[in-house]
């Protein structure tokens, strides 16, 4: 069975769009309609690894809808919803110098500018101006305290990121 190389999230298929077996799709490409650029798209199914084959595609005021090669009704499309979409990291283009993809900074460790380490980043989310650091303290050895904290992920509050320390400098008060 055919199995992506080192595979990173790239997109969800969320829920279905009326009766014709079309999907809703949540991507982490901007703009989304890029993660159709990719080749193979994959899923993990019950049974393991399997490519993603789409036959039709739209953009929406809501999002990106997508029809699945032999998936024609509602209840089939079903069943592939709530599967998360991947593709192989070797496909992702380079980044300039300092920017980073949020795969790149899941597992690093966080760190007041006075050496507080704070936790890792345990995920990250996407906002209306900004991205933001959930970062858990919660069984990692070091941390000041268990606390989640949500951390935006701006020029003013990150300071350094070092991906050879795997480490985050933030500018940061602990009690927040």
């Amino acid at each position: 069975m055919l199995k992506p190389r080192d595979p990173v999230i790239a997109g969800r298929l969320t829920s279905v769009f009326g009766v014709k077996g079309w999907v809703r799709v949540f991507s982490h490409t901007q703009p989304a309609e890029n993660l159709l650029h990719y080749r193979p798209l994959w899923v993990r199914t019950a049974d393991g690894w399997d490519t993603l084959k789409i036959d039709q595609h739209r953009v929406s005021p809501k999002g990106l809808l997508i029809h699945m090669e032999g998936i024609d009704d509602r209840d089939e499309a079903q069943l592939r919803c709530k599967q998360d979409i991947y593709i192989e990291k070797a496909d992702m283009p380079k980044l300039p110098a300092g920017e980073f993809y949020w795969h790149q900074l899941q597992g690093l460790t966080v760190i007041t500018r006075d050496g507080d380490q704070l936790g890792v980043v345990a995920d990250l989310m996407e906002t209306g101006a900004n991205d933001v650091l959930v970062v858990t303290g919660e069984g990692v050895a070091g941390s000041i305290d268990e606390r989640e904290r949500l951390i935006p992920y701006t020029d003013q509050v990150v300071l350094k990121v070092d991906m050879d320390t795997s480490k985050i400098e933030v500018d940061w008060d602990p009690d927040f």
